[in-house]
């Protein structure tokens, strides 16, 4: 369960992103403010991972607010200006979305969160199936295939299907364990057995380089 807030200076926003927030069983929201300043309390006494942040705001800009939020809080920005995208980014927000904004969409964002975080020493990927919630450890994942709209985590004693896009999972993996070898794959370099002709080996499995990453492949992993 992630908790989140929700700050933005419009009643309709805020409600709108209640109700989405109340749709999905793993977010919890916390509390909405339509004032940054009155946020900073709640951000200091609780341990929020997911802020919903406006940008134009009276008082306080949320882009300057991002600066001041605790490093282990994600901010997805909620904006009607798309000219922002880019200091969104640049303050490496999880997502930027741009009202009116869908269901979809706000899905699509809210599953990044879910990518990645650390138990201790070990690192884990928390993987949405339908209405279900895996956490994998990376270490086990062998490789991962897109199929469309989706993508599937393949272990070797399982595999799980999850909604999202191979280019969206593929920011949020660790380089020194896992890496893009196909617009359709992303492999455990750790995992790979044998290069033979244009596939990589993985548990008896055939996975194709694309000629992009061909060079890449073979400097990596077979210096």
């Amino acid at each position: 369960m992630y908790s989140c807030i929700v700050i933005d200076d419009e009643e309709l926003a805020r409600l709108l992103l209640k109700s989405y927030i109340e749709k999905c069983d793993f977010l919890e929201l916390k509390a909405s403010f339509s004032n940054p300043i009155e946020a900073l309390s709640a951000l200091k006494s609780n341990e929020i991972d997911l802020v919903f942040l406006d940008i134009q705001m009276p008082d306080l800009k949320g882009t300057d607010f991002a600066k001041i939020v605790p490093s282990s809080a994600k901010i997805i920005f909620t904006t009607a200006y798309s000219e922002y995208a880019l200091d969104g980014f640049e303050l490496n927000a999880l997502d930027y979305l741009l009202k009116p904004i869908t269901f979809q969409r706000f899905l699509k964002a809210v599953h990044k969160i879910e990518s990645k975080y650390k138990i201790g020493d070990t690192e884990f990927i928390t993987i949405k199936s339908g209405y279900n919630l895996h956490k994998v450890k990376l270490t086990d994942i062998l490789y991962i295939q897109s199929d469309s709209e989706y993508v599937v985590f393949y272990m070797r004693d399982k595999k799980i299907m999850s909604y999202q896009t191979l280019k969206s999972l593929e920011d949020s993996l660790p380089q020194s364990l896992f890496m893009r070898v196909h617009r359709s794959y992303i492999i455990n370099k750790k995992e790979v057995s044998s290069l033979v002709g244009k596939d990589v080996i993985i548990n008896k499995v055939k996975i194709p380089v694309s000629v992009r990453y061909f060079d890449t492949v073979k400097k990596q992993l077979f210096p």
